[in-house]
């Protein structure tokens, strides 16, 4: 790992926009109709969970890496496949956002540019960031967690302003009952975004003071799941829920119905920019944190030398993914939110704090008749 230190701010910084990240335009937790913001807030609870199980497993090891105590728990052998199987969870959760930003880009501005293209400058300015380390990334996720606060109250205030919002496209109230929004609420809006933040297990030993680790995640989630729950319902409320099924990204269609005056209109940018960022630390994060588990299975000394070449990887893959977004979208629904978050971000890191808890009560055992003799 590198010789590096994070601030409590940076982290929370990191952690609030990585939560952001496309949740924050894509259709979140729809499944549910009318009701998503109480599926999203639902799912928020299920992350708060997960959140104790991995910061458990911090707690346990507080000097490495999930690679790392991954080989303490389950052995040499069995640990390093376990380590290298995330290294590639997380190159492939990595591709899958920039794809989904590629695409964004291509339904809203850029149209007639190569999705390739976009992609590529993407991945050089990641690369170039990440080049100059963990610490580069965290003072510049302290700058642009300003911006997008600023873009929030600015966007919002147009939104309100504009007259577009009917609450009524809100009720009524659990019109389904509550079985499409449990069914949303696992896997969907449990695992994205809030079981994703596991990556942070990589980070949290870089943190300058780690007594406050616990205090800065849950802070981070239950606001990013508290703003993520209102901007689905404002979406609802301003497009209705049909519109918002149809819509692959509605919160591009909610701010461009904003005209205030026939002069200020065409807003989109703002979504635009504000999904630049937030994708932009999701994705850095989640490719950084499959560099630093290479660095640790293979022992290398610099992470510098691997940063392009995984970076070409993640290209490829978003890239090959799917051959276009009907198909992306519809691989994010069951492929990966089934079989490969569950595995990943559920069943491991729980058998991992299993195996650990035992080992504790077994060591405590002997230590108390060691006592007693």
């Amino acid at each position: 790992m590198e010789k590096a230190k994070i601030s409590v701010i940076q982290l929370f910084a990191m952690m609030f926009i990585f939560e952001m990240g496309t949740a924050l335009v894509i259709s979140y937790g729809i499944g549910a109709k009318k009701d998503s913001w109480l599926a999203i807030l639902l799912g928020m609870c299920g992350g708060v969970v997960l959140f104790f199980i991995y910061y458990s497993l911090f707690r346990q090891y507080p000097n490495l890496s999930l690679t790392g105590y991954a080989r303490k728990i389950f052995g040499k052998y069995v640990g390093w496949i376990i380590g290298l199987l995330y290294v590639v969870f997380f190159m492939y959760a990595a591709a899958r956002t920039l794809r989904d930003f590629g695409d964004l880009m291509l339904t809203s501005t850029m149209s007639k540019t190569p999705l390739l293209a976009i992609h590529i400058l993407f991945v050089l300015v990641m690369c170039y960031v990440l080049y100059l380390g963990i610490e580069v990334l965290a003072r510049t996720a302290e700058v642009f967690i300003v911006i997008v606060f600023l873009f929030g109250v600015v966007g919002n205030l147009l939104v309100l302003i504009s007259g577009n919002i009917d609450f009524h496209n809100l009720q009524p109230f659990l019109e389904n009952g509550w079985k499409p929004i449990l069914t949303t609420t696992f896997p969907s809006t449990t695992f994205l975004p809030f079981g994703e933040m596991l990556i942070f297990t990589f980070l949290l030993p870089y943190l300058n003071r780690p007594e406050l680790a616990k205090k800065v995640w849950l802070s981070a989630l239950i606001s990013g799941g508290l703003i993520l729950s209102y901007t689905t319902s404002l979406d609802i409320a301003v497009l209705g829920i049909e519109e918002v099924e149809r819509s692959t990204f509605p919160l591009l269609s909610t701010i461009g119905k904003v005209n205030l005056f026939d002069f200020i209109q065409r807003m989109d940018a703002i979504v635009v920019f504000t999904f630049l960022i937030t994708v932009f630390f999701k994705v850095s994060i989640f490719f950084y944190g499959a560099i630093i588990g290479i660095v640790d299975l293979f022992k290398l000394k610099h992470p510098q030398p691997i940063i392009l070449p995984m970076g070409v990887i993640i290209l490829f893959l978003s890239m090959a993914i799917a051959s276009n977004f009907a198909e992306h979208i519809e691989e994010g629904l069951k492929l990966a939110a089934y079989y490969i978050s569950i595995p990943f971000l559920v069943i491991i890191p729980l058998i991992m704090l299993i195996v650990v808890m035992i080992r504790n009560s077994f060591k405590n055992k002997g230590k108390s008749k060691s006592n007693e003799t």
